[in-house]
Parts: C-alpha cells; structure tokens; sequence
C-alpha cells in the first residue's frame, strides 16, 4: 500500500533513534515526540488531531514505567500503534443489517471522489457473503452516472435499478419497494454527488434520507485530496449525520493525512477502503493493521486472508503433497501464478511480511516476469509441462517461439523450476531447519 510509505519511513528513522539509546530520558522522549509531530503535520495530518496525538503519547511515553523499563523503545513504540489504532477506530466497524429487510445503504460524496464506482465494489463484495444487493442510480445531474452505473453493476453481477432521469427520491423510494417484492436484502443507492458541498445537494440528499430511512450512510472521500477530505467529511456529517465513510484510491502514494483524521473530526469510523482500479479491490477498515503497517511491523493477517481467498485450503493441502512426493509440475507452477495475481501487487504483499516494509522501497520487482513465465508454460505441451525433463534443444526453440520469448528465457524458467523443486526437496529432508535467513 502506497499510502503511508513516506510516515512509515519517517517513523521508522525516529524510533530506529531511539531503539540505539538503551535507557532513555524525558527529554529525549520529548525530541522524538517533536519529530512525530513535524511527521504527522508532513503526512496532511490535521493539525489539531497531531498535537492531540503527540500530548496523549507523551503523557503515556514519560511514566516510570517506560523510562526505567529495560526495553524503553519497545515500550514507546507501543503506546504509538495503540494510539494511532485509537485515533482511526479501535477495530473494524461492521455495516449494520436492518432487522426488517432489505438493508438499505446510501452513498453519498463529492463528485470524482469514485463513489460510482465503489457502489459496485460493495456491492461485489457483499455479494461474495451471500447477500442478494440491488444497485440505484439516484445520480440524474451527471452525464452519463446512470450508464456507468449499469457498466460496473454488470462488472460486478448486479441488478441496476434506474427510472431514468425521474425525481431521485421517487426512485430511492420504488426501489426499496421493488427490493421487498423481489427478495433482496440489500439496497445500495448511489446519489448525485457534486463538484462542491452546496445547500441543494444537501437538500436532495436529507430527502432521500428521510424517504428511505437508511441503515447506514457512507460518504466516499477521496483519500488523495489529504486535508480537503477530512473537511468533505466534516460538512457531510454535520448535515447528514453519517454512519461511516469510505476512502478510496488508498493504494496512490498519498500521505495518509484523511485516514488519520477522519475519524477524530468527525467521530465517525472508516469502514472500507479501496484499493486498486479492478472490482474486487475494496477491503474492510482495520484500524490496528494499518497502525502495525504504518510502524513496519508488517500485517501478517491481511496477507493471511489474501491468501485464502486465492488458494482454498484443499489447493493448498494438496500443494503440499505434491511438494512432499517430489510430483510438483508446471501445470501446479501455473496455478500458483494464477494465485499470486489474484492476491494483488507483489511489492504490496511483500510490505506486509514484519521487518520487510521500508526495505522493499527501491527494491526491483519486475511484475511482467511473472507474465513471461506464464507464456512460457502455456507453450507447452501437457507431456512437456509434466515431464519438463524431455524438453532438449529443438523443444526450447519451439516453445519460444511459440510464447514469443528467447530460448534464454526459457532456459531460465526450467532452471527456477528446478531449483524450487529441489529447494522444496531439502525442506522435505528438514536440511533448512537450521537455518538463520537474514
């Protein structure tokens, strides 16, 4: 994740500081603090919320505890991830679910903030956790809103519901209707949005409100605006009273200044994020993970459940097996491919292994590789991809030409499957039981 790369830098320098102390004094807790602070002010952080955050950490950092404590840095370290997990929400808030179906969620945003667009990524989303969603294009000011709406809903699988460019607190209104009679439990109703707050865009949205009864409202922020989000978010509120918000485009290298300050403005939690481009890219708001992220201590359950989703536990069992009978194939090496893409962008995964974050920045990995690979494999023959050992000079030049490669590049992948297979081979034989990897 993009976002927080340059906080995470900076808090990595100040606390590698004073981790090389030992013991530490107050007032060099206070430095660190400054330096904090001047990071935070940096990353667009609001400047009421920074000063807030660094007195609230001091307070906690200069106790007996922390500076007689033997391990003082570790202890600091501490009392900032718990804050920082303080300050964007203790944990992930859920959506709440109408105990009267269907639950009804209303988006809401400033025009460009891709609110269109996350319609359907939550929708897809709760799809996936067998909820039947109904997608409502409210939108009639923009050209084109109902369209696209259409375009990412089928993207997504999803019934649109659309009257055209009819009153928009009618259709809110038919649609929950609609959603009653045809069994659907959730309604996702994307309105206008506009390119400023303005009093009769307020106006239509608390009509909606009022029609409807919403069992949550989520206003879509764009996470690259920094500053200029948290302020969307504060008028919102104020007029709308909002449940949650939605930060997209977190994946650009933004500052991180609207997660950080979102919900101390307006005491209302984030609760999803989006993260690429494709429909699938939006996940769940958890406050700690991005807290252990933004300090380099990796984010082992998010690359958890990444993975989980692309491989299911039988794939993974049976994987297994064949590493152990030495049966390991290109046709399993394909699939395993398949699997890394599902789970995103490589360097991304990678900066949430502990300890690998701020060192993958310059780090060189060439994504397109992996689509070489996947060329060369699909170029052959299913006797050659199970028996790679009969592939000689002639058979090379073929599948090269074939995958549109150099004979070179097809040498190099049979070299990389072989060495993983033997690699597999001396875990199998616990030869790495031992062994200190740096």
């Amino acid at each position: 994740m993009g976002l927080f790369n340059s906080l995470s830098e900076r808090f990595n320098h100040i606390f590698s500081k004073l981790k090389n102390r030992g013991r530490l004094t107050e007032l060099e807790i206070k430095e660190a603090m400054r330096e904090v602070r001047m990071a935070l002010l940096e990353a667009d952080v609001n400047y009421l919320v920074a000063k807030d955050f660094v007195k609230n950490v001091s307070e906690k950092a200069v106790g007996d505890e922390v500076l007689k404590s033997l391990t003082p840095s570790q202890q600091v370290i501490k009392i900032v991830k718990d804050e920082l997990t303080q300050l964007m929400s203790s944990n992930n808030q859920k959506l709440q679910v109408s105990s009267a179906p269907p639950t009804t969620i209303m988006m809401c945003g400033l025009q460009g903030a891709g609110k269109t667009t996350m319609c359907a990524k939550l929708g897809a989303y709760l799809k996936k956790s067998g909820k039947r969603t109904l997608l409502v294009a409210c939108d009639i000011y923009r050209p084109a809103a109902i369209n696209q709406l259409q375009i990412v809903g089928k993207q997504a699988n999803l019934e649109v519901f659309e009257k055209g460019t009819q009153n928009p607190v009618k259709t809110a209104s038919q649609a929950v209707e609609y959603a009653k009679k045809q069994g659907f439990d959730t309604v996702i109703i994307d309105t206008a949005g506009r390119l400023h707050i303005n009093s009769e865009l307020m106006e239509e949205l608390k009509q909606i409100k009022n029609s409807v009864k919403p069992t949550e409202i989520l206003l879509v922020v764009d996470s690259m605006t920094g500053q200029d989000a948290v302020t969307v978010a504060d008028s919102f509120n104020k007029d709308l009273d909002i449940t949650g918000v939605v930060l997209t485009k977190l994946d650009g290298d933004t500052r991180g200044g609207a997660a950080l300050s979102i919900k101390a403005i307006t005491r209302k939690p984030i609760k999803f994020t989006g993260v690429g481009e494709k429909i699938g890219d939006i996940e769940p708001f958890y406050p700690e993970r991005i807290a252990s992220r933004i300090l380099g201590m990796g984010d082992v359950l998010s690359l958890i459940e990444k993975a989980q989703e692309a491989v299911s536990e039988e794939e993974a069992k049976q994987l297994e097996k064949k590493f152990r009978e030495n049966s390991f194939t290109f046709d399993d090496y394909l699939r395993q491919i398949e699997s890394i893409k599902k789970m995103g962008n490589i360097k991304d995964l990678l900066s949430m292994i502990p300890g690998i974050g701020g060192k993958i920045k310059n780090l060189d990995i060439d994504e397109h590789q992996i689509l070489v690979n996947k060329a060369i494999i699909q170029s052959m023959t299913p006797k050659e991809r199970l028996m790679p050992d009969i592939i000689k000079a002639s058979r090379r030049q073929r599948i090269a030409k074939g995958s549109g490669t150099s004979v070179q590049q097809v040498n190099q992948l049979l070299k990389q499957f072989e060495q993983s297979k033997e690699m597999m081979k001396q875990f199998k034989n616990g030869k790495f039981k031992n062994l200190n990897i740096r």
